[in-house]
């Protein structure tokens, strides 16, 4: 049997973050310098990896997708976002299914390059030996490619599900971006079966990788706690202390929006709480990669020596 979308809805306005028209252009100029700072610094990193030979190795792998995600991450929706400050605030009904799906494939996907990243810092530090074996590149490949086929199943049901809705007068989203819970409050048919799938699809891919995370660094900091030397530990938290900090981000914003009563909090608190992990963590992703990290600043050394040596 086809599904058919009986919505007579055939566009939708993004209310966006205010409805306050001196705060429209503020607003306007702070995201924009988010958004430079979000490409130019994921664009920056991922091309350091690509350039430099030090840095192709498993962590590194996995911070260059990293970066990926977050730069397809900010521009499924901020684009949209900053015209909406300043000029229509129009999206069609097939746009906004376009930027939920999208946007829910890349943050899916993030959640578990997040968990393999802390996955590969527990070997390096709990099992350095097996390290290499354990992080061949086929099982990176492997768990990158579960990462995004988590992506792909996770918009699939959301957006499927979505598309099966009718959306009969009203057509105002009250947020900034097509996502799941507005789009629900706008439905005139039952939405228990979206509900569920929120439930179980937004609390696995939250919940285990969260779990997951957190046992890994139980784990590691038992380990550091063991090193004798001063030194050694210090080497060994700040190579995770970057990776705990984005974690926090991200995933203490995204449990705040989605592991609660839908009844609870309002929708200004809502509002706020994505913009943490849709516009703040992928801003904040590669300075806290760069400027913890001295293997990333002596790469970036080396490739300004080389350029400006290469034409003087």
């Amino acid at each position: 049997m086809v599904l058919e979308n009986a919505s007579s809805v055939t566009e939708f306005i993004l209310a966006g973050l205010t409805d306050q028209p001196e705060l429209q252009l503020p607003l306007f100029l702070l995201f924009v310098g988010t958004y430079v700072v979000t490409i130019v610094g994921n664009l920056g990193l991922i091309i350091l990896i690509r350039m430099n030979s030090q840095l192709h190795t498993p962590m590194y792998y996995f911070l260059f997708n990293l970066s990926f995600i977050d730069l397809c991450c900010s521009s499924v929706f901020t684009p949209k976002m900053l015209m909406n400050f300043v000029l229509t605030k129009n999206i069609s009904h097939s746009g906004c299914m376009a930027q939920l799906y999208f946007f829910c494939f890349f943050v899916i996907s993030e959640m578990y390059v997040l968990t393999i990243m802390a996955y590969d810092r527990y070997i390096a530090i709990c099992n350095p030996l097996l390290y290499n074996v354990t992080m061949s590149n086929q099982v990176c490949s492997w768990l990158l490619g579960g990462a995004y086929v988590m992506g792909f199943a996770g918009a699939m049901a959301h957006t499927g599900c979505m598309l099966r809705l009718s959306f009969c007068d009203a057509n105002i989203i009250n947020h900034y971006m097509c996502d799941v819970l507005p789009l629900l409050q706008l439905s005139c048919t039952s939405t228990y079966v979206n509900e569920l799938v929120v439930f179980i699809v937004g609390g696995t891919n939250i919940i285990v990788p969260s779990v997951t995370i957190f046992t890994s660094y139980a784990l590691v900091l038992s380990s550091i706690l063991n090193i004798s030397s001063t030194e050694g530990r210090s080497k060994a938290f700040s190579t995770c202390s970057s990776h705990i900090i984005a974690v926090a981000v991200f995933f203490g914003s995204a449990s705040f929006m989605y592991l609660k009563p839908s009844s609870s909090g309002s929708v200004d608190q809502d509002k706020i709480s994505s913009i943490f992990y849709t516009n703040v963590g992928p801003m904040l992703n590669p300075l806290i990669y760069s400027l913890r990290n001295k293997d990333v600043q002596a790469a970036f050394r080396k490739t300004l020596k080389g350029r400006i040596f290469s034409r003087t």
